[in-house]
């Protein structure tokens, strides 16, 4: 029994302490933090990414698996007036906007307690909006703004972690405000 609790010891002594090194999901090698993420068209799973791993996916006019997410940030104005918002069917005042390749079509996603809830629109595809990386994040009746798809998920998994009661709650209010805030600053 003294041998058991002995190698026991050992091990315990022996684990490596404080937090592991971020890798890149597609080549195991570690990643500084503020690294890049690429999306999977077919799953829409993000993936962290070493530069060098980035950069093979940043040509949009390869039809490849992945894509790289850039990273830009622009204002966009008041997108949806009143009017269209209603007609669009979006049921919340939170929303964000993506060209989904797969489906070749646009698709709202409504961030929530359960996480983002899904609604295929029949909206022409903005332009300037790249697919399947690019997204219009939008607020009912304030500036919506073009922001890497990344910057939505990441929205999306505060406000499930954070959510409380019918409308969110403080935190998940202020969380929304803080990432708007960012965004603003970002797109000057």
């Amino acid at each position: 029994m003294s041998d058991s609790l002995a190698t026991l010891r050992r091990v315990v002594r022996n684990r490596p302490t404080g937090p592991r090194p971020e890798r890149c999901e597609m080549c195991a090698e570690e990643i500084a933090p503020g690294h890049g993420h690429v999306v999977d068209v077919q799953s829409r799973q993000l993936l962290c990414a070493c530069r060098p791993c980035y950069l093979l996916f940043t040509n949009d006019e390869a039809h490849l698996r992945y894509r790289a997410i850039p990273d830009r940030y622009a204002r966009i104005g008041n997108f949806l007036d009143e009017r269209t918002w209603d007609e669009l069917q979006i049921p919340v005042g939170l929303a964000f906007l993506f060209h989904n390749s797969a489906l070749g079509r646009m698709v709202a996603l409504y961030p929530g307690p359960a996480g983002a809830t899904e609604s295929e629109l029949d909206l022409p595809i903005a332009a300037e909006l790249r697919p399947d990386v690019e997204a219009l994040l939008l607020r009912r009746g304030q500036d919506g703004y073009l922001v890497p798809i990344d910057v939505c998920y990441e929205l999306v998994g505060r406000l499930r972690t954070l959510w409380r009661g019918f409308d969110g709650g403080q935190q998940a209010h202020a969380a929304v405000e803080e990432l708007f805030d960012r965004v603003r600053a970002r797109a000057r």
